[in-house]
């Protein structure tokens, strides 16, 4: 009897180890299982209405081009003149067919002069290596409940500096001169979402009680800044 427990035992755990893994593994971008899976549009499959697949379905390897892996555009600086003084430009799946299920995406920010800024904000599915190419950034990133760390820095151009996944980070340019960015992602479609915007800007509106019991404030400042235009640099 003992050994038919001990048996049972050992299967119960093995199962649950195996559960974990399944867990830990499904929670990042999911491993490619071919060469590649170059993305094509959902919209082309009419005869799936309603149906979603977690990515992008793919086409098949045999009509891939050099294109489907190929990208224009991160070396043409972008205007920042805008509420917040910076402009995302984003190179992940919706750009480049070719990452699809490869688990990576760049994007590249360029910062105005003294305070261009890349408001607070998380990538609910990535982490983000940041390398500055030009110009003098204050960077930081916020750690999680209870102890709200903030952790910052700040950099000068070929500095490195990495914002963990999920967790509230900005960039501003405290130099005289523009700046520009490059951030690596680990996710084909990291996703982001910008504090103020989500929170204040959200459609339709957080009910303002709820906003000025979380932030302490009186309500009228609450609806005084749900009214504002909360600009989006992405």
């Amino acid at each position: 009897m003992s050994t038919m427990k001990g048996a049972h035992l050992l299967t119960a755990t093995l199962a649950i180890f195996a559960l974990a893994t399944c867990l830990l593994v499904s929670a990042s971008d999911p491993s490619p299982l071919q060469d590649f899976c170059v993305a094509i549009n959902s919209a082309q499959f009419p005869q799936f209405p309603g149906v979603f697949v977690n990515g992008k379905f793919c086409k098949d390897p045999k009509m891939a081009t050099a294109n489907d892996f190929f990208f224009s555009g991160l070396q043409i600086p972008k205007p920042t003149a805008n509420a917040v003084g910076s402009t995302v430009t984003a190179a992940n799946v919706e750009q480049i067919p070719g990452l699809n299920t490869l688990g990576i995406s760049l994007a590249r920010i360029d910062y105005a002069p003294n305070g261009g800024l890349n408001p607070p904000h998380t990538h609910p599915r990535a982490s983000e290596v940041l390398v500055v190419l030009e110009g003098t950034l204050y960077v930081g990133f916020v750690t999680s409940n209870p102890d709200n760390k903030l952790i910052s820095k700040v950099l000068n151009k070929g500095d490195v500096f990495v914002f963990p996944v999920g967790l509230i980070h900005f960039q501003l340019n405290i130099g005289p001169d523009n700046a520009v960015a490059l951030a690596a992602l680990s996710s084909q479609n990291p996703g982001v979402i910008t504090i103020a915007n989500a929170v204040f800007g959200a459609n339709p509106p957080i009910n303002p009680d709820v906003l000025s019991k979380a932030f302490q404030v009186d309500e009228k400042l609450v609806e005084y800044l749900q009214k504002q235009f909360w600009y989006n640099n992405n």
